[in-house]
């Protein structure tokens, strides 16, 4: 809602202070990358701890301008999308900077999809080549051949019947091939509107929307970490622990600002307890951005005493909110000084509000960050509220997303965007999440929203009606549990509709917290789901217990 801003209104927009403009001025997040790639090409950039291989940063520049010319070869110019299928691998850190080189945007797809999930990231992103990798093969060739897709897939790595594919290619072939050229590789473009990711963001209304972020939306990340680390005392290169999927933007974009600060980074394929503390101690990792059920597991579980992990200085959390308690426990345990806390979505790129010093308020989420504005605004009217007024959060600034793909009109008419959050913000300019709009469930980092899955509840056939909510757990975030109506006439189980909705969704949308029973999903006068009402339920059941 738009609506008139007077002069004492607009003393409630807080500002963060201008860009470090003189850290922006390459012609494109491509080129960004290669300058810093060439100021260390020694240093050591990529580690798979799996495997044990370690590459410098100039081995990364090589391989990605393999990938960036194989890409310009086979016709892909910065008109043409490209998609990334895949676990963490070191190709996909590749594939990834090749893809920005050539300036083709790059959509970053959750391997874990199933078919209809697919169906819909692809028909979105609409990619000219696809980097799969061997798990994934055989499913987004099915995919494609059901949706008449004139695609090219690139496996990384090898597979029994690539042969009997022949839309499949070998990353290994594509590499070989790759030919010098005369091409001006990194592509410019223009950073304010050239989409560089497209990342997929669960909404309410059901179908994930793909977010276009800019080269200046990851550009400026990259600016505001080297502004930030003028004014810490760091190793002479720091060490990263990416543990979580590349396709989550937290870490795609990440692993960016790490390559191009400096920093080694330990590139974890899958996550697996003994591989990721082993990495911690092995390669005495400074630096990690972590979930919420990852910080519960450092504080809490006994095999973590069992490891060094003293050379840990700086734990970033997101994703979720994290309680004081589990930061306090995490503090103490491992002697961690610095542990901050962010508010971002997809569509701010990373942090558009963080925490900045050592001591923070238990709930804050930090203040706004350089070069965005914020305000806080009644939902009901768009009256912006002064200090203290819980309200909708509201962004605009250069970590604003671009918009939806075939949505443009996502951001308001006078530059924000309307997060769905409920907030406020203290006499010190401190933030507090305190509510969602949107109902989005939280699992493991993971959005999950409860409009899909009741969607797909709605189609089960002795179902009537349902609804979805998020339960607490300290583990996870949030269950999605499901509270269904029942056909007259109908006999089904909760195990039944955890069963239906575990064939049909990826791990992070299925109903851990069960399926119950009851007699009518309270609403509104307009049918609007009152979530509220079934969460109380939840609560009064369990204290009843």
């Amino acid at each position: 809602m738009a609506m008139t801003t007077s002069r004492e209104d607009e003393k409630y927009i807080l500002y963060g202070g201008p860009d470090p403009v003189e850290l922006l001025q390459d012609e494109s997040l491509g080129a960004m990358i290669v300058k810093e790639l060439k100021n260390f090409p020694n240093n050591i950039g990529l580690i798979d701890p799996e495997v044990e291989v370690q590459l410098t940063y100039q081995q990364i520049l090589e391989k990605s301008m393999q990938v960036a010319r194989g890409l310009t070869q086979l016709g892909i110019t910065k008109l043409d999308n490209v998609a990334i299928i895949s676990e963490n691998c070191l190709e996909y850190c590749f594939a990834m900077f090749g893809s920005i080189f050539a300036a083709a945007p790059l959509a970053l797809l959750n391997p874990a999809y199933v078919e209809g999930e697919l169906q819909h990231a692809i028909n979105l992103s609409q990619p000219k080549i696809i980097f799969v990798s061997p798990n994934v093969l055989e499913k987004i060739v099915g995919v494609i051949r059901k949706i008449k897709l004139n695609v090219k897939i690139v496996l990384f790595g090898d597979h029994p019947n690539i042969h009997t594919y022949p839309e499949v290619t070998k990353f290994s072939k594509l590499i070989e091939q790759s030919s010098p050229t005369s091409n001006n590789l990194p592509e410019p473009v223009d950073v304010n509107s050239h989409v560089a990711f497209i990342v997929l963001s669960s909404g309410t209304t059901g179908l994930p929307k793909g977010v276009q972020l800019t080269h200046l939306n990851i550009m400026t990340t990259v600016a505001h970490s080297k502004e930030a680390s003028k004014i810490l005392e760091l190793p002479d290169q720091l060490v990263a622990l990416a543990a979580t999927p590349l396709y989550h933007v937290v870490a795609g974009v990440g692993l960016i600002n790490m390559i191009t600060n400096n920093c080694r980074c330990i590139l974890m394929p899958k996550f697996d307890v003994h591989l990721f503390l082993n990495s911690i101690q092995k390669y005495k990792v400074n630096l990690m951005t972590v979930v919420p059920p990852l910080m519960v597991f450092l504080a809490k579980h006994p095999i973590v005493d069992n490891y060094d992990l003293s050379s840990l200085m700086t734990l970033i959390c997101g994703a979720a909110p994290l309680s004081k308690e589990i930061e306090d426990q995490v503090r103490e345990r491992l002697d961690i000084a610095f542990i901050r806390q962010g508010y971002g979505m997809s569509e701010t790129t990373l942090g558009v509000l963080m925490q900045t010093g050592f001591e923070n308020k238990a709930g804050c989420v930090g203040k706004v960050r350089l070069g965005q504005w914020v305000k806080v605004i009644d939902p009901e009217t768009g009256k912006i509220l002064g200090p203290n007024e819980r309200g909708e959060l509201c962004f605009k600034g250069s970590l604003i997303m671009k918009g939806y793909v075939g949505k443009e009109h996502a951001i308001d008419q006078d530059g924000w965007l309307h997060t769905g959050d409920i907030g406020y913000y203290d006499e010190d300019e401190d933030f507090f999440i305190v509510d969602r709009i949107k109902e989005l469930i939280k699992y493991k980092g993971f959005q999950v929203p409860p409009a899909e899955l009741e969607a797909v509840l709605l189609k089960h056939p002795k179902v009537k009606d349902a609804a979805v909510i998020g339960i607490p757990d300290e583990r996870v975030g949030e269950l999605a549990m499901a509270f269904i109506v029942k056909e007259e006439d109908q006999d089904v189980t909760g195990d039944e509709i955890v069963k239906f909705i575990a064939e049909q969704m990826s791990p992070q949308k299925q109903l851990h917290g069960g399926a119950r029973f009851i007699d009518a999903i309270p609403k509104t006068s307009t049918g609007k789901i009152l979530r509220r009402e079934l969460r109380e339920l939840v609560k009064t059941t369990r204290s009843k217990l």
